[in-house]
């Protein structure tokens, strides 16, 4: 069992007040908050031994060095990696879907198709746009459910010999749907296809090991992992890292500059340009440090907990629609008033100190599907509380009263 009080004392800000009501973060499919220990590694590296990496030769670069690289080899094995060498450092996973896309776009001729789906966060959508717009791509959406589940068999018929790229969602951001991933990408690489997974959500709810799930690419972000903002993860088997070019060109992803010619850097460099979000790395690596101290199964069941106590107790209000309702999903809460605006429920739950996301989520194909403008999401943490999970439900309740 996790040990609420202890892991609240670490997070500073729970402790605030929201217009006169002890603050319910449940904003954290958008962005966790940091524990201390994040916090503490970032300011000691740079209080104590802070340089740029890997081309220094004094002590303050080695040791930044070896800080930073320690992070790279706890990603590694935080995904189930083979190697740190299949870790590539990004700025975020909207930075790494944009590498995977750029990367790969040698690979694609007119007509060629790459498929998402209706579920996708739009960091998964326009940079597949990008190769429709430049190199004549199909993008194929694969359909999603009433419940929010993807539509599988039409997934299937969709492959063939012109399917080049499979790139889909974890974890949903709005649905909280887990989606198959080790079946999908079965099935994608038997036509032929690369497979990528969005692994935003799904890193901080679920045990990840990259090598069964048998994906080529998988991207993380380290803000929702309880780690800093501006630091992103791409991992790459090693034959799909060979096959890939670079996104940004500079220092550190070469290996010689001439001037008729460049050759470039061994991965993971190959895909690090310039200055890498050094304190962010170890920032991550420090997050990683702190989650993992946690027996994953028993976080799952808390923020579970959480999730089925916030839906159950809106069962009864006939106001509210709850989008995404697949079974075993993840601790995402995604609603509607019925009559309200999604912000103007957040507004309202915000005066009683409730902290829930508004609007699209970045998903305007989804709500496009759902034939909706925009919902209010709560989502649940490792520090969230039964009694917050309740004091939604109250606020909710005002809300419907207030909004009727």
């Amino acid at each position: 069992m996790i040990n609420l009080p202890s892991i609240r004392d670490q997070f500073p800000v729970l402790a605030r007040e929201i217009n006169g009501y002890p603050l319910a973060y449940l904003d954290n499919a958008a962005s966790a908050q940091k524990p201390t220990a994040v916090m503490d590694a970032m300011k000691a590296q740079s209080e104590q031994a802070y340089a740029n990496v890997h081309r220094g030769l004094h002590t303050l670069a080695n040791e930044t060095t070896e800080a930073f690289e320690a992070a790279r080899s706890k990603v590694a094995k935080f995904l189930g990696a083979p190697s740190e060498k299949n870790i590539v450092f990004t700025r975020g996973a909207t930075e790494a879907l944009n590498l995977c896309a750029y990367g790969l776009s040698h690979l694609i001729e007119p007509g060629d198709e790459i498929i998402i789906s209706q579920m996708e966060h739009h960091s998964n959508i326009v940079p597949w746009h990008f190769l429709r717009e430049r190199y004549g791509a199909v993008i194929r959406f694969v359909p999603v459910t009433e419940e929010g589940a993807l539509d599988l068999e039409a997934f299937k018929a969709m492959l063939g010999e012109k399917t080049k790229i499979v790139s889909l969602v974890h974890m949903s951001n709005v649905l909280g749907t887990v989606n198959p991933i080790k079946d999908i990408a079965k099935w994608a690489k038997a036509a032929g296809a690369v497979m990528i997974a969005d692994g935003t959500q799904a890193a901080v709810h679920m045990d990840i090991n990259v090598q069964d799930l048998s994906v080529d690419l998988f991207c993380m972000t380290g803000h929702k992992l309880y780690g800093p903002t501006a630091i992103g993860v791409l991992y790459g088997t090693t034959e799909i890292f060979e096959q890939m070019q670079p996104f940004n060109g500079g220092g550190e992803m070469i290996a010689d500059v001439f001037e008729d010619r460049v050759t470039y850097n061994d991965v993971p460099y190959k895909f690090e340009a310039g200055t890498p979000p050094i304190l962010e790395a170890i920032g991550l690596g420090a997050a990683i440090d702190w989650v993992g101290q946690f027996d994953s199964e028993d976080i799952r069941q808390h923020e579970m907990a959480l999730y089925h106590a916030a839906r159950d107790g809106l069962a009864d209000l006939n106001s509210v629609t709850i989008v995404g309702t697949t079974p075993d999903k993840g601790p995402v809460l995604s609603f509607n008033l019925q009559g309200a605006h999604a912000h103007d429920v957040a507004q309202i739950l915000d005066k009683y100190g409730v902290a829930v996301r508004a609007g699209q989520h970045c998903t305007q194909p989804l709500m496009d599907r759902y034939g909706i403008h925009s919902t209010a999401r709560a989502s649940f943490g490792i520090y969230n509380t039964l009694d917050e999970a309740e004091r939604f439900v109250s606020a909710v309740r005002k809300a419907a009263l207030f909004l009727s």
